[in-house]
């Protein structure tokens, strides 16, 4: 199931956004502040963002500009009550992949939701590397040198979630969030079994790279000669 951020304030309208959702087959997390959307973006993929202009902290389109410049290419259906035509080239400009106006129907939103999924990914966001350990989330592998091992879903994204870190450590609930999303039913030792299944796997695949647990905070992708912060 493919999965979108809802980044709005409103708690009805989020909510009937993700029944809609659900109900054409779409997992969606809600974040009600732009604070909870950094956090929530910075350790999740996601297929969609859609993105009220006006939150409690901040505008909508100014948090776009900060992911685009960023280079987080995710496509971004924003969502406004402004109509005004200089609105909507701004949004546009300002990185909007789509806009929407209130008040909307929900099944024009879903469909256009799904043209944007439907859309190639930028390149940029194709492969991610740390040290000698490269991933692929369009083969679901990672590879170093020659050699390549597939990795399951919440293989892939938690190991995503390690590499955009860089070495730093990340917490268990980012990392479960990555994995399984906000609100699901997780069980306790899932995320250790995941972590398990991946450091078999980088010793497969030969990597140097190792999965160290940091005791009482989370996990780190460390280098040879690195010592995770």
């Amino acid at each position: 199931m493919s999965r979108v951020a809802i980044v709005e304030d409103h708690e009805r309208l989020a909510q009937m956004l993700r029944q809609a959702l659900a109900a054409a087959g779409i997992e969606a997390d809600l974040f009600h502040t732009l604070s909870e959307a950094r956090y929530g973006v910075a350790h999740a993929d996601y297929a969609v963002l859609i993105v009220d202009r006006g939150l409690p902290d901040g505008d909508g389109l100014a948090f776009l500009r900060g992911l685009r410049a960023a280079g987080q290419m995710t496509p971004c259906l924003m969502l406004t009550a402004r109509d005004a035509l200089h609105d909507r080239v701004d949004g546009l400009e300002s990185g909007a992949d789509d806009y929407v106006t209130k008040p909307f129907a929900m099944s024009e939103l879903v469909a256009r939701v799904r043209t944007l999924m439907r859309r190639p990914p930028a390149l940029t966001t194709l492969v991610a590397a740390y040290a000698d350990l490269t991933v692929d989330p369009q083969q679901h592998a990672m590879r170093c040198a020659a050699r390549s091992v597939s990795l399951a879903q919440a293989e892939l994204q938690v190991l995503l979630c390690l590499v955009k870190a860089a070495g730093q450590t990340v917490r268990h609930a980012a990392l479960e969030h990555a994995a399984w999303g906000l609100g699901e039913a997780v069980t306790p030792n899932a995320l250790e079994v995941t972590v398990h299944r991946l450091r078999k796997k980088l010793t497969a695949v030969g990597t140097t790279t190792r999965l160290a647990n940091i005791r009482g905070a989370g996990f780190a992708l460390q280098a040879a000669s690195a010592t995770p912060s």
